[in-house]
């Protein structure tokens, strides 16, 4: 049975006025705004970089090792999102995984429709390699569209001829811009996360005309032979099930290792309420042991992290923000390079 908590966290869910009227622009402002109200963890350290000209946050939680590196994209639909809106639950993620986390900024839809997110995914994991990370110590996770995101990269990479990273970790991802899944009307009552409607709005943005089966867009779609180990999490009461199920199940016929780690009557990206929820601070430290097991992670706390002027990782201040000290020597960004992101069609 759910925790008395996870049922206030639903109540609290259902009981927020729809966005139905609300433009873009006030629902990311809406969406920052509570985000601002969530505490990190005591100790998290912050800084902004610009990663192969993207737009990135260096977070690092409580002990985490700067050897090793959790490439974070995360959620929202495409069109929403920050790494502002994610820095608690990146900042759990890394202190469960005893990783530094590079959260990306990627470009939002509908200003910057398929490719443009591709890009600045593949762009950002180039940049890591480039300034000497070992892709062997490499995890890329994303939740919900930072899932479906996650998956397309390591697909992207693959396809390139590029080092692919240890593994990935995909939270409650969105890998199907049709909404095939039956779960979408099953779970509709049970998860008050998703709106079918924001959900084909939001596919729609994103796609501007692109064949919504395109295998970069929609990696349910894609060959996914040869990707690294898969850490898939999905709430039994998900309306995006299907999505991980589906995707696992192809996975899996595609020689890929995979574990499903499905969690009964939790909803979807039920991790983000960590720790709050008890269910979502035990589904956190399972993707931390999976983490932790295949970089050999958290032997030592960060240390040389870089940013843009100059400044190391500092302790997060507040609720949800940080500050940069100065002191560490900035390396040079290489360029972007966009190669294996395809062609954005008309």
């Amino acid at each position: 049975m759910a925790s008395p908590e996870l049922a206030l966290v639903v109540e609290m869910l259902r009981s927020r006025p729809r966005g139905d009227d609300l433009s873009v622009d006030e629902l990311r402002a809406g969406l920052e705004d509570f985000a601002a109200t969530i505490p990190v963890p005591d100790g998290t350290r912050c800084a902004a970089v610009t990663a192969g000209g993207v737009p990135c946050e260096w977070v690092a939680g409580p002990g985490a090792d700067d050897g090793a590196v959790v490439l974070y994209l995360h959620g929202g639909s495409y069109v929403l999102g920050s790494v502002a809106t994610h820095r608690g639950l990146v900042a759990r993620l890394s202190e469960a995984c005893g990783a530094t986390a590079l959260v990306v900024g990627y470009r939002l839809a509908p200003e910057h429709p398929f490719p443009a997110a591709l890009e600045d995914a593949i762009g950002a994991y180039r940049w890591l390699l480039a300034r000497g990370t070992d892709p062997a110590r490499v995890v890329v996770a994303g939740d919900s569209a930072g899932g479906g995101l996650a998956a397309a990269t390591l697909v992207a990479l693959r396809d390139a001829g590029e080092p692919l990273p240890a593994a990935a970790v995909l939270l409650s991802p969105w890998v199907d811009l049709e909404g095939t899944g039956a779960s979408l009307a099953a779970n509709a009552d049970a998860d008050p996360m998703i709106d079918l409607g924001g959900l084909r709005r939001a596919a729609a943005a994103y796609l501007d005309g692109v064949d919504p089966r395109t295998p970069l867009a929609a990696p349910l779609h894609a060959d996914l032979g040869g990707l690294p180990p898969l850490l898939i999490q999905v709430g039994g009461n998900e309306a995006l099930l299907d999505d991980a199920l589906r995707f696992a199940a192809r996975a899996r016929a595609a020689r890929v290792k995979v574990r499903l780690d499905r969690w009964d009557e939790m909803i979807h990206v039920w991790q983000a309420f960590a720790p709050l929820v008890p269910e979502a601070s035990a589904a956190l430290a399972r993707v931390g042991a999976f983490v932790r097991a295949r970089l050999g992670s958290g032997r030592g706390p960060l240390s040389s992290a870089r940013t843009t002027d100059g400044g190391r990782p500092s302790a997060a201040t507040g609720r949800g923000h940080a500050t940069a000290a100065s002191g560490a020597r900035v390396p040079a960004a290489p360029g972007r390079r966009t190669q294996a992101a395809p062609a954005r069609r008309r």
